[in-house]
Formats: structure tokens, sequence, C-alpha cells
């Protein structure tokens, strides 16, 4: 008998720490740390805008707490929330929070901390203070712009449609078509153009590499003359031509002068009527003689 009662007991015990453990686990993935201390706080809003339990509480930007319970009170059509404080927030009388909705439509709770030496009690009423959804700001803000633009939407329109129903704007588009299609043509002999200089290039990188080769040869040509001009003994040389010059001139200024025979002969014009009567006076001696031969010949006979 005491052996089963012990088993019950230790079947309670474990039944009992297995439901504590649940329990514990199931608010510890909520984000409510148990073993941790803290002081709650109420507050009441006409529209928590989609927020739910464990959602934070921030107090400029930084988690302060969280929302620990939610429930609707049918009398007033309100929501009542319990909220799950640090321990150590002391928070100021005057300080109100408010419900803000995020771009991706999570909601959380933001405390406005007032600037006041008395503070709340633990389990006061903090005030809410209700602000606009995200859509009714944009709503708000952009929907008077939209009605002062919607007019020259309006006139936008009106000009488009009047510019597409021209004529005019057909006509460009058939000279655009038009365009176009000789765009297209000229691609075309531009492409085939281009394989043509493609398949004679070939051709004509071997002749600019033989003009090369040629050329090569030629500078190569070039070389070996200068090196031959090089070697020459051009001093020598312009030095034996300057002697012959000076000989030369030499000659020249005797053949001028009279000093010389051959000087007088080509400068003296007595010298050379004298000769050429002398030249005269024997072709006619030897026409005579040729006429005459035995005047001047003599043939005896023994």
């Amino acid at each position: 008998m005491k052996t089963l009662f012990n088993k019950n007991v230790l079947i309670a015990l474990t039944v009992i720490v297995s439901l504590c453990l649940l329990y514990w686990g199931i608010e510890y993935l909520k984000g409510v740390n148990l073993f941790k201390p803290a002081n709650f706080y109420y507050a009441t809003f006409d529209n928590v805008n989609g927020l739910v339990s464990s959602a934070p509480v921030n107090a400029n930007g930084f988690p302060v707490g969280q929302v620990r319970e939610m429930e609707f009170d049918y009398s007033t059509n309100r929501v009542r929330l319990l909220l799950s404080m640090d321990k150590g927030l002391q928070i100021p009388q005057g300080s109100t929070i408010t419900v803000v909705s995020s771009l991706t439509g999570a909601s959380t709770l933001a405390l406005n901390l007032a600037e006041n030496d008395v503070k709340l009690k633990v389990g006061d009423e903090i005030p809410s203070v209700a602000t606009a959804g995200l859509m009714d700001k944009v709503g708000k803000s952009m929907l008077p712009k939209v009605d002062a633009i919607l007019p020259r939407v309006d006139s936008i329109m009106g000009n488009v449609n009047e510019l597409t129903g021209s004529p005019a704007l057909a006509a460009a588009v058939m000279r655009l078509d038009a365009i176009t299609a000789e765009l297209a043509t000229s691609a075309h002999q531009l492409s085939l153009l281009m394989n043509r200089l493609n398949s004679a290039m070939p051709g004509v990188m071997n002749n600019v590499d033989g003009i090369t080769t040629n050329l090569s040869g030629a500078a190569s040509n070039l070389n070996a003359i200068s090196a031959n001009v090089k070697a020459m003994p051009l001093d020598s040389t312009i030095a034996s031509l300057n002697a012959s010059l000076a000989n030369v001139q030499q000659l020249t200024t005797k053949l001028n002068g009279t000093d010389s025979s051959l000087g007088l002969l080509l400068n003296d014009k007595s010298l050379y009527q004298n000769a050429d009567h002398a030249v005269a006076s024997l072709d006619s001696l030897l026409t005579d003689i040729k006429k005459n031969p035995k005047r001047y010949i003599t043939i005896k006979v023994f």
C-alpha cells in the first residue's frame, strides 16, 4: 500500500513538473521571462491596429516591456491591455502610450515618457493616445495632392488622345518604318562589305608582309651603301679633286695668257691669220702641182 502511494506521488509530481515546464516553455516562446521581476501596468485603446499578445513596448526605441494580456471590454467596446514592464523602469506621470504600426503590418507599443518627478504606481493606468494608421496618414497626405493632379491628368490624357489621333503622327510612323527598313538594308550591305573585307584581308596582309620584307631589304642595302660610303677615302678624293681643279685653273690661265706658245696660238689673231694664209697657199701649191707636175718634177732618162 505504501509502495503504491509512493508511485502515485511520483506520478503526480512528474505531471506537475511537466505542466510547469510546459507553461514556462510556452511563455518563454512568447518572449515572457517568468524568472525576471516585472511591474504591471494597464492601458486601454479604442483600436489596437492588429496588436497581439507578447508585442514589445518600446521607450525611445528600446524594448522595456511587452503586452502580457489582452481582453475586450464589451461594456465600453474598448481593448484593455496588461503590460509587463521592467522592474527598474519608473514611469513619470503624464506619460502616454501609443500603438505604432509598421510597413510589415506588425504593431508595437511606444511609451512616451514625460519629464516629471512624480511616478506612476504599479498597477496604474497609462493614458493611451490614438494615432492614425499608416494608410490613414497616406490618405490624408496624398488625397489632396491627387485631387489637385487629376484635372491635369485629364488634360494630359486629352492631349495624348489628340496626338495619337493626328494624321501627322501616322505619317511620321510610316516614315519611321521606311527609315527602319532602309537602315536594315544598309546594315545588311555593311555586313556583306565586312564579309568581303574579312575574306580579302589575308591577301592584303600577305602583300603588306611582302612590302615590309622589301622595305627591310632596301633598308639593309641602304645600310650597306652607307657603310661603303663611310669606308671610302672621301678626304683624299676631295683633296685630289681640289688639286686637279687647281691644275685646270692654271692651264686655263696659261691658255688665256700670251706667255706660252699655245696661249699665243689661241690669243694672237695675226698668227691665226698667217697660219690660215699659209694653209691656203699650201693648198693652191698642191693644186698647181697636180695640174702641172712637170713644172716641179723633172724626169731624166739616161
